[in-house]
């Protein structure tokens, strides 16, 4: 079933209000300050209206100019590690408690594009790099944004157009107590002149993050659009319009002292 974003809203917050208390030991790598109220398996999908993002930052008011600035940081080619814009979030001074020696234990600039992730201080790159990456995987090399806009752009039709964020290696991440992303990867689909974006991710805290990951996730899907019709523009990618997004959280919470703002 198809929601509006308002309607969407709703239903979590009268969700949260009654949901159970879950003691998580941790939040975020670090001891959780608080329990939860959490909504298991939340699922969200909705119809999406042109690729004017003023009518996205309206609708769902996210974090502005933040979620703005931040996004065109993480689709700047460039695996940034500490960047700039984590430091002008709403939330920095939370944030700034998990850099380690001045870089976090991985950013989405990093998982965008992997390929020179930490080669470089700060991940800040000179173009064309000068190195060859070799960054890979058991048998193949790594890939990243660009080659999911090659993918999908080339065979329109692809079902393998997905772009994972949770990497193998954090599972030994988290056995050393380490932060890992919240995100599990998007998947992009084009039928009938439509491109849809399913956004897959494990944990999100509703109060810090909900508005912020919906709006950046959408951003992304007319970000792709886009690069397709410049990839490929003989593939009649002029006439496709963003169609659905639809958001899958295993964890959707809230601090327990949160629930007096909803």
């Amino acid at each position: 079933m198809y929601h509006t974003f308002e309607d969407t809203i709703v239903d979590i917050r009268a969700l949260l209000a009654i949901a159970k208390v879950v003691d998580n030991a941790r939040w975020q790598s670090i001891t959780a300050p608080q329990p939860s109220r959490e909504i298991l398996n939340y699922s969200i999908r909705m119809f999406l209206h042109g690729e004017d993002i003023e009518i996205y930052q309206k609708l769902i008011q996210p974090n502005l100019p933040w979620a703005e600035d931040a996004f065109l940081e993480r689709v700047n080619r460039e695996p940034l590690n500490p960047g700039v814009q984590w430091a002008k979030w709403p939330y920095a001074r939370s944030a700034a408690t998990h850099q380690h020696a001045g870089v976090f234990d991985h950013t989405y600039a990093e998982r965008y594009w992997p390929k020179y992730a930490g080669e470089t201080e700060g991940g800040k790159l000179d173009y064309p790099p000068e190195y060859v990456p070799w960054k890979r995987g058991i048998r193949f090399m790594y890939g990243d944004l660009d080659e999911l806009v090659t993918i999908l752009a080339e065979e329109p039709t692809t079902r393998q157009a997905y772009l994972p964020i949770f990497f193998p290696e954090d599972i030994g991440a988290a056995l050393e107590g380490k932060r890992v992303p919240c995100t599990l990867g998007y998947h992009f689909i084009m039928r009938e002149n439509k491109l849809h974006v399913v956004y897959y991710i494990r944990s999100c805290d509703y109060v810090r993050h909900f508005r912020d990951d919906v709006y950046m996730t959408i951003r992304l899907l007319i970000w792709v659009l886009e690069q397709c019709r410049l990839a490929a523009p003989e593939n009649n990618w002029d006439a496709v319009k963003p169609g659905t997004f639809t958001m899958h959280i295993t964890s959707l919470h809230c601090f327990e002292s949160d629930v007096k703002h909803l």
